[in-house]
């Protein structure tokens, strides 16, 4: 009887049980179909809440994983829907919906090898389905992207490794490995505000990543931030202590910078060849670092142009504009050697160019000078025709004009052929011309200021150079000048020199 008793017993306790799970299994069933109706509706986390209930009352049951997976991955919450996918698998393999869920998360965050495996296992289960057909497509595109992103950059061809890692973020959505990739090629290429954006990104969603944290300073540092850009790296290495490209950027950084500035100093200090060294010395740190470089080559042009090296000065300021076009003081650096080398064409369009990028008083009123100077280039330069400095006396002025009237008048020539008559004709007139200028002081100042003469003075052809040279050697009292008895009056008193140094 007693053995009946315990029987019965525990008969009662399993439809007890079975009772309890049937309503369990209910409310379950129910929390998934609000579930369904929220996910329908596309109120992704209302959705998860439910499937999470579910989940709660029946943990053993491999849809509901399933579905709560599906739904992560619509909140971009692809780590946390690879881990109920994987979870929905092992509690029932042949689940294939979550194969196909583990395989899209899996590519979504990179891996497209472990992505493979997971749609081939689907098309174990269904051979015909075409949905994984085509995703092992889609994992195998992203391997190939990997590869040659790989080559790529290996190359330096950055370009082509943003282009890879684009066609493959298309199916890795959630791969910060492949936006890192990029990001660091779009600061490689220059373009910092794409990659600092995609950076942020990434730390807005980790902020422990190691890589975001190194592109953020690797952009900083090739902006010419350098002081900001070690603390990224710094941190960089603190969240990754292997981390060898942020080591390497932030022991280049603090090189550069101490190079930077003993440079800036021994310039200060006057040290100017001392300065040159140091500038050449920081330029050999890291070619990349582009605007760094162009300052580089700036301060040492500028040095250059300290220790008159001009050409130099010209080549390393052309270096500068080049590493970066917008570099307005390498521009005006360039301008002003051009102008020490009266090549006024060339710092005309150095200085047009910097005026038409900052449009200030300053510039406009360097641009006039250099177009006064060209112009005044243009014209026969007197100072040059008389052999003298700008800044020759009036007496400096009339000795040259003396001793070059003399040496080209047409009757001391008379015996040569008839091209170097005309030829000396030629320059007696320029020499007359130039004398007539510079030595009436309201010309000489309109001549100086770049003024053109034949306002003021009619034809300057059609002055007479003999004129000038008869007003010029025949005095006051109005008697000619006879340029033979002059040489006669030359001659003899070279004969008499002559005479008495043979009588000693």
């Amino acid at each position: 009887v007693s053995h009946k008793s315990n029987t019965r017993v525990k008969a009662n306790e399993y439809c007890l049980q079975d009772e309890i799970d049937q309503i369990v299994l209910q409310e379950a069933e129910s929390f998934k179909e609000q579930g369904n109706a929220y996910y329908i509706k596309k109120d992704y986390s209302e959705a998860f809440n439910y499937y999470t209930k579910a989940i709660d009352m029946c943990p053993k049951n491999a849809s509901y994983y399933g579905n709560r997976a599906a739904t992560l991955m619509m909140l971009s919450r692809h780590r946390e829907a690879l881990e109920d996918s994987q979870q929905a698998v092992r509690l029932d393999d042949t689940f294939m919906k979550g194969h196909l869920r583990e395989g899209k998360c899996h590519l979504s965050l990179g891996n497209a090898m472990a992505a493979s495996r997971c749609f081939h296992r689907v098309l174990e289960l269904e051979p015909d389905n075409s949905q994984a057909q085509q995703e092992v497509k889609n994992a195998d595109s992203v391997l190939e992207y990997e590869k040659m992103a790989e080559i790529g950059f290996e190359k330096h061809d950055f370009r082509m490794v943003v282009f890879c890692m684009d066609r493959a973020l298309e199916s890795a959505s959630a791969c910060h490995r492949f936006k890192v990739l990029k990001a660091e090629c779009l600061a490689m290429l220059g373009r910092y505000p794409e990659a600092q954006s995609v950076a942020s990104d990434i730390l807005r969603m980790d902020a422990t990543n190691g890589d975001a944290l190194y592109v953020r300073g690797l952009c900083l540092y090739y902006e010419d931030c350098i002081d900001k850009a070690v603390q990224f790296f710094v941190q960089a290495l603190r969240m990754a202590p292997d981390h060898e490209k942020a080591r390497l950027a932030c022991r280049n950084a603090k090189a550069l910078k101490a190079k930077k500035e003993d440079g800036n100093q021994a310039f200060k200090d006057g040290n100017y060849d001392v300065a040159y060294e140091l500038y050449s010395e920081a330029l050999t740190i890291d070619p990349n670092n582009i605007k760094t470089n162009a300052k580089l080559f700036c301060n040492r042009g500028t040095v250059g142009s300290k220790l008159k090296k001009i050409d130099q000065a010209i080549e390393d300021c052309t270096k500068a504009v080049k590493l970066d076009e917008t570099y307005i003081k390498a521009y005006l650096r360039r301008a002003q050697c051009y102008m020490d080398k009266e090549e006024y064409d060339e710092a005309v369009r150095d200085y047009e160019k910097v005026y038409q990028t900052e449009k200030t008083k300053e510039h406009k009123h360097l641009l006039k000078n250099a177009q006064l100077e060209l112009k005044k280039s243009k014209r026969k330069d007197y100072y040059k025709v008389l052999g003298v400095d700008k800044n020759a006396t009036e007496d400096e002025i009339k000795k040259a004009y003396r001793k070059r009237a003399l040496m080209h008048h047409p009757d001391r020539h008379s015996s040569a052929s008839a091209e170097i008559q005309k030829e000396e004709e030629k320059k007696f007139k320029e020499v007359g011309e130039a004398f007539t200028v510079l030595s009436d002081p309201k010309k000489k100042s309109r001549y100086d200021s770049g003024h053109d003469l034949e306002d003021d003075t009619g034809n300057m052809g059609d002055f007479d150079a003999n004129n000038i040279f008869k007003a010029f050697f025949g005095g006051g009292g109005g008697q000619g000048y006879s340029f033979e008895a002059n040489q006669c009056m030359y001659t003899n008193s070279c004969r008499t020199q002559q005479y008495f140094l043979k009588t000693i």
